[in-house]
């Protein structure tokens, strides 16, 4: 069984903000317990304060662990794809391989008046917006094979330009030509974890996504959903064992090691997401309480490598 952690940093009024420190520590913690990855998250609905954004911090904690993964959210409104799938190769490389992109789906009116869409989109404009922003960002993590970058300063050849994929890509909403300015991924792309998904966006994470959320759903819920990711997967041609489906539960106090094993046993997913609030007590108490429960009950077995996408199991992704 897989085991996430999932932290939104972004602080209310009247709410804790959490120093580096704080979050180091925790993400620490979870490394040495065997946690396979952290979500971190930047924003809220409502006015709030963060002390870091989430790539960035994403960066600092790459250098101060080894194992976990790491992972980030990023909304698809507040970022072009090009600069995101810059970045995320970026972190990718930093990280040794360890990194993720939580992409997020939905729009929220805050976010939207921050970047120039203060009337935002209809959700159906939204969605076509965001699915091909995502098949851009995987389009140009691909853009360099393996070997492509040659940096060869006696015969003065840069790449292999037999080697190099532009994505020239020209859609509805956005135009791109590629190829990145980074190199290719140690784990071949980034690992695209896609949550807070309903109805058509099922179809679509099927195809595309790594790692898929399901929000704090109920067992047969759970299993349900699983079902029909799984099912879409391999209508899509996909192996359904290439996509990893965690379950979301709160660490609060009403879990142990054992009653969160029976919860993921129960939803028939590959793991749970344990949803971590960002105050300085309950992190205190996640860390010990919670986690050596976890440990105890070897709750994750990582598997071996050294990478997120080695740790999840999952194969290399090279299709666009």
């Amino acid at each position: 069984m897989h085991l996430a952690i999932s932290l939104n940093i972004a602080a209310a009024d009247g709410q804790d903000v959490l120093d580096f420190g704080q979050i180091t520590a925790l993400v620490r913690n979870a490394e040495a317990a065997g946690v396979d990855m952290v979500i971190i998250s930047d924003s809220a609905d409502k006015p709030s304060s963060s002390p870091f954004e989430a790539t960035t911090l994403l960066a600092a904690l790459a250098t101060v662990t080894d194992k976990i993964g790491l992972v980030a959210s990023a909304s698809t409104l507040a970022h072009q794809p090009y600069n995101l799938a810059r970045r995320f190769a970026s972190l990718d490389i930093i990280g040794h391989g360890r990194i993720g992109w939580n992409a997020t789906t939905a729009q929220t009116p805050r976010e939207a008046a921050n970047f120039s869409r203060p009337e935002g989109f209809s959700d159906d404009d939204f969605r076509r917006r965001a699915w091909e922003f995502i098949n851009i960002v995987r389009l140009l993590w691909i853009g360099w094979e393996h070997d492509a970058l040659l940096f060869d300063k006696a015969s003065g050849r840069f790449h292999d330009p037999d080697k190099m994929h532009p994505a020239n890509f020209t859609g509805e909403f956005f135009s791109v030509r590629g190829p990145l300015n980074v190199a290719r991924s140690p784990q071949d792309v980034p690992v695209l974890v896609m949550s807070g998904l309903a109805g058509t966006e099922l179809d679509f994470a099927s195809r595309r996504a790594d790692v898929v959320l399901l929000d704090k759903l109920e067992p047969s819920g759970a299993i349900a959903t699983r079902d029909e990711i799984k099912r879409r997967a391999h209508e899509a041609g996909r192996d359904p064992v290439t996509i990893k489906v965690l379950a979301m539960a709160d660490a609060g106090p009403e879990h142990d090691g054992r009653s969160l094993e029976d919860l993921c046993l129960s939803s028939g997913c590959d793991g749970i997401v344990l949803t971590v609030q960002p105050r300085a007590a309950a992190l205190e108490a996640f860390v010990e309480r919670l986690l050596p429960e976890l440990k105890r009950h070897e709750f994750a077995k990582a598997q071996p490598g050294k990478t997120l996408r080695d740790r999840l199991g999952l194969s290399e992704d090279s299709e666009p």
